[in-house]
């Protein structure tokens, strides 16, 4: 009984230990990657007017991809990190004394090992791809739809590299003001618009804007003499200024599972690269196990030294770095020839096993010795 209550005791001290610095650990990697990342869309800060709120959302929509992917290396540091420390501090000595086997001091970094693979698998099949998708679809209509109606006052916004857009103010009900557009769309009329009001509607292929009480001023390429022409109302159309040609194509990170294991890409050369996803999907949440092994086995492994070592921490260091290049080698191998997709399975589940052996080993021993009966002496 009293055993059963010190390994209920352990199990939450252990427990609560690894949990709380794998989220302050994940959420700390995660903003930190957030940040290298959201840098590429600054340019639509600058340039287009977007505004901030946007841009978070957008930029926001990213996060669930970067927990996913740095959920199996936040478990093995965490592990790593907690139980060196719990070694350094001799408090894996008291428990090893109080008769604790390796494997009872290694269950609750599993079972947080296992909740964090479970959250693994709910990102990558189902949020992932959700957020992917959004973000995508937000990013896409921002570029070719939105860029016309974040024109701010008192800026040359470009619309493209070859339309740009000024105005003077803009009035509450959506009136601009002191409007001019530089239009080079057409290299054999480059013509610069002006006019003193006008508004931003939504055309039937996309935004518009009307402009009232104007002059378009263009030089004639012939005689290089300059014409221009007054208008009271005139329509410039600023959708193909910022549509691309054709329908957005889904990308094989925003597809679900069931597509991308019976693949249908609209190029048939990206066929085994999708099959290859869905395996890095199945795969990727699987290394949490394994690294999570990789860790405890170096520190609770191997002859118990009571001031602790550091050779095996520091070499699982570089094995760390190894699996993760290998990972990365044998999904590019995946990718290119389909046959090779074992090979992901294997370095997502083999390490874990392996370390899992040397770990339990010992315990097994022990038992076996403990089992054994003891022998009788024979009379004599």
């Amino acid at each position: 009984m009293r055993r059963g209550k010190l390994l209920s005791q352990v199990d939450r001290y252990l427990s609560r230990q690894v949990l709380v610095a794998l989220i302050a650990a994940s959420g700390g990697l995660t903003a930190l990657v957030w940040l290298t990342q959201s840098l590429r869309f600054v340019e639509l800060v600058v340039n287009r007017g977007l505004s901030f709120l946007v841009f978070m959302h957008l930029t926001g929509l990213l996060i669930p991809s970067f927990v996913a992917i740095i959920l199996p290396i936040t478990t093995y540091i965490v592990v790593q990190f907690v139980y060196q420390r719990l070694s350094t501090d001799r408090e894996l000595t008291v428990m090893r004394a109080a008769g604790l086997s390796p494997w009872a001091l290694a269950r609750p970094a599993l079972l947080v090992a296992l909740a964090t693979t479970a959250l693994g698998y709910t990102l990558t099949l189902y949020v992932v791809p959700a957020s992917l998708s959004s973000f995508r679809d937000y990013q896409w209509q921002i570029r070719n739809r939105l860029a016309a109606f974040l024109i701010q006052e008192g800026v040359f916004t470009p619309i493209s590299e070859k339309l740009t857009v000024y105005i003077r103010s803009r009035e509450t009900d959506g009136t601009l003001r002191g409007i001019l557009v530089d239009d080079a769309r057409d290299p054999t009329a480059h013509a610069t618009i002006l006019a003193e009001r006008g508004r931003l509607v939504e055309g039937p292929t996309g935004p518009r804007v009307v402009l009232l009480d104007g002059s378009r001023q263009q030089i004639d390429h012939q005689n290089g003499r300059l014409n221009m022409l007054t208008f009271k109302q005139n329509e410039i159309d600023l959708a193909d200024a910022t549509k691309d040609t054709g329908a957005r194509l889904p990308d094989m990170s925003e597809v679900s599972l069931p597509e991308l294991l019976d693949p249908h890409p609209v190029f048939e050369r990206d066929r085994s690269k999708w099959y290859a996803e869905g395996h890095r999907r199945l795969t990727l949440p699987l290394t949490t196990m394994s690294y999570a092994m990789l860790a405890l086995w170096s520190v609770l492994g191997g002859m118990f030294r009571r001031h602790g070592g550091w050779v095996r921490p520091l070499a699982t260091v570089g094995i760390m770095v190894g699996l993760l290049a290998t990972g990365l080698a044998f999904g590019s191998l995946a990718a290119r020839d389909n046959r090779l997709v074992f090979l992901m399975w294997l370095h997502a589940i083999a390490p874990g096993v392996v370390c899992a052996a040397l770990l339990m080993g010992p315990s097994l021993r022990a038992y076996g010795d403990r089992s054994r009966p003891a022998a009788v002496p024979e009379a004599g």
